[in-house]
């Protein structure tokens, strides 16, 4: 589940997201979400989608912090960047690579982010801009080791799309199941219908619904 910080404050008339809340409290589970999270504080973080595919390889089935130290190596290796470019991804030998903590499928799936960077596939911040959500998701689901729900949080936390709801998150799943008082989890399908009246902000009902399922773990949110 993706870690979000809410301010457990009461919900504010105006914020970045207050006209998403005043859509989202039409749904009577939401409201009581946001009135018990507060103001929704979703805010992306500005980096290349290339960038941030690279980090999400590195994330992927590791302990967060163990996933900075592998990145932290990595990025040893290329003084004089910020992050290192595509090509210098490529020019890397791959015993380097696996030497920072890559697994041999990482090393594969970091090197085709890099070559379909460089290729053009994988677009710049810029160049999102002209493409929608779906567009995107069938785009970069071609790249290897690089799934629907990654494309999914790039979408929300780096090009800040406000419409984007993960049902196959298993977080987003669980926050609506202690928000509506449900015996299980939904499935995908049936979350999915359910989001359908929550657009254009499916993306802020997302990040309520991982802060209630937080709260839950943390006996801070009951259930209507």
């Amino acid at each position: 589940m993706v870690e979000l910080v809410g301010t457990g404050a009461p919900p504010a008339k105006t914020g970045p997201w207050a006209k998403a809340e005043r859509h989202l409290r039409r749904d009577p589970v939401l409201k009581k979400v946001i009135k018990t999270i507060g103001p929704c504080t979703l805010e992306a973080v500005e980096r290349e989608p290339y960038e941030a595919l690279v980090r999400a390889i590195a994330h992927q089935q590791v302990h967060g912090r163990a996933a900075e130290a592998i990145l932290g190596r990595f990025l040893a290796h290329h003084p004089g960047h910020d992050f290192p470019p595509p090509e210098a991804v490529l020019a890397m030998e791959v015993e380097v690579m696996r030497a920072c903590g890559f697994s041999g499928s990482k090393v594969a799936a970091i090197r085709d982010i890099a070559e379909k960077a460089a290729g053009g596939l994988v677009p710049t911040r810029a160049g999102c801009a002209r493409l929608d959500d779906a567009a995107l998701i069938e785009r970069l689901v071609a790249i290897r080791g690089v799934g629907r729900w990654t494309v999914e949080m790039l979408l929300i936390f780096t090009l800040g799309r406000p419409d984007i709801l993960p049902v196959d998150d298993f977080g987003v799943r669980e926050g609506w199941k202690v928000a509506a008082g449900l015996d299980e989890q939904p499935k995908p399908k049936a979350l999915a219908a359910i989001g359908e009246a929550w657009a254009p902000w499916r993306s802020i009902a997302a990040w309520y619904l991982w802060r209630a399922a937080d709260a839950a773990k943390r006996s801070t949110f009951k259930p209507q």
